[in-house]
């Protein structure tokens, strides 16, 4: 065998202790409102499907000023208006993997955007050739093409299995990724008409925003009205309103100066991400998830060709996708996965990652707005996939289980309990000089025990 050239490297390996952190708390964030997408979108179907009239009533039902084009529905509220909160924490996130995480160095960010890219056609992919050969609609094509971080993540809290951090970061990663193309397809493909009026006021609201920043004027007070203001003249620009707060996330800095503990994006995101996954998400969930299941409506979700290529490219083409990117990517690159981890796990991950609720949804009432019968049947493909990968990815990853337990303890180990995991510190001076002193001071308390029990057992036998 040949020796490692200086250039291979390893594939889904260790994060830097900040990056660590980050992601663990991103994502115990994302999996509490993981868990309240996942009762929202079962709250949506059986109030659908027990009190359809009232479901209907409530989600048609329409509030706000129609004098600024703003008399929307509660369903378009929750998709336009509180969609872009969930783009927001989005656009913060897309900014720092690009200028702190993963993203940062070109060959490190070649791995997950490879991954994500392949892991977006594919699905594509599948679903032109489903409907190509069953005479179907191509309007869907970009249904399957999303992955929804925060319900994968509340897939696996409900199954009891955890993920190496390797592989959380990778799915983070992923995510960011897919949520960047999204945005970009729902700019490119789902605009309407344009408003040229509307959309300068919302670059001038931008710029304003942007300046703002860079002066580092500080205060709620300004950024939140706004905020509102830069939103709705972009929806009633005719691009979708969501593009605002991706492209507000991605104004605000992400790097810290001398004495920052966090940068501002990073605090905002801080305060932002819980509205985001408990409320906003949860709640699109609640207003979008709702269609009527019925025996012969899931039957034409397995006959009918454009829902059909919906399950299948979320089942089958995410998976194939990501784990075939990523295994392209690995043997272009000559990257060496970490001994640690299998080609299988990747294949999971991939396999979690067809899970493509809140955006596939999103991008299923736009590409189908002018049928709502076809609309409720892709959300119901969209539902159906989603489940189908989310089973899929369980049985794959418990088989997994024990193995992902004992890599979880060995990267939480903290024997010299100073707050830092022992696998950042083992090569490092410093580490061993305090580990040999812990060692020093337990054999000298068992010396002691050992004194003492020898002193009481010659107490006991020295006679009275």
């Amino acid at each position: 065998m040949s020796a490692p050239s200086p250039n291979d490297r390893k594939l889904l390996g260790r994060l830097p202790l900040p990056e660590h952190r980050y992601v663990a708390d991103a994502l115990r964030t994302e999996t509490v409102g993981g868990v309240l997408l996942l009762v929202a979108a079962v709250a949506a179907l059986v109030w659908a499907n027990t009190f359809g009239a009232s479901y209907d009533s409530v989600s048609g039902y329409h509030i706000g000023p129609s004098s600024l084009g703003l008399d929307l529905s509660i369903q378009h509220w929750a998709a336009d208006g509180l969609l872009a909160i969930f783009f927001f924490v989005a656009g913060i996130e897309l900014k720092r993997e690009l200028v702190a995480g993963e993203l940062r160095d070109p060959k490190a960010a070649a791995l997950p955007v490879i991954a994500a890219l392949c892991g977006m056609a594919a699905p594509a992919l599948v679903y032109v050739l489903v409907n190509t050969v069953g005479n179907g609609s191509m309007d869907g094509w970009a249904v399957p093409t999303a992955t929804d971080i925060a319900f994968a993540l509340a897939v696996l809290a409900v199954i009891g299995t955890s993920l190496p951090s390797a592989l959380r970061a990778f799915l983070l990663t992923l995510a960011v990724v897919d949520d960047l193309f999204a945005i970009l397809i729902i700019a490119i493909f789902f605009t309407s008409d344009l408003n040229f009026a509307a959309l300068g006021g919302a670059v001038a609201g931008l710029v304003l925003f942007w300046f703002l920043l860079r002066k580092e004027v500080h205060g709620w007070y300004v950024y939140v009205p706004l905020a509102l203001v830069i939103w709705a003249l972009m929806y009633n620009s005719g691009v979708h309103a969501t593009i605002a707060g991706v492209a507000m996330g991605l104004m605000l800095r992400c790097t810290t100066r001398e004495g920052e503990e966090h940068s501002p994006g990073e605090h905002i995101e801080h305060l932002v991400r819980p509205v985001s996954a408990g409320l906003a998400v949860p709640f699109f969930a609640l207003f979008s998830a709702g269609v009527t299941v019925t025996g012969g409506a899931i039957r034409d979700v397995f006959t009918q060709p454009v829902t059909l290529g919906v399950v299948l490219g979320l089942v089958v083409g995410k998976a194939v996708g990501i784990f075939g990117g990523t295994w392209l990517a690995a043997r272009f690159t000559r990257a060496e996965l970490n001994p640690e981890l299998r080609w299988p796990d990747v294949f999971a991950v991939a396999t979690l990652a067809g899970i493509g609720f809140t955006v596939s949804l999103l991008i299923g009432e736009l590409a189908f707005a002018d049928d709502p019968r076809l609309m409720d049947e892709v959300k119901a493909a969209v539902l159906i996939g989603s489940l189908v990968a989310a089973l899929l990815a369980s049985v794959l990853l418990k088989l997994r289980v024990r193995r992902y337990r004992a890599l979880i303890a060995e990267e939480e180990r903290d024997d010299d309990q100073d707050g830092i995991p022992d696998v950042y510190e083992e090569h490092t001076p410093e580490y061993h000089l305090r580990m040999a002193e812990i060692h020093e001071r337990k054999a000298a308390e068992h010396r002691e025990r050992a004194q003492l029990a020898g002193a009481s057992r010659d107490e006991a036998d020295r006679p009275a």
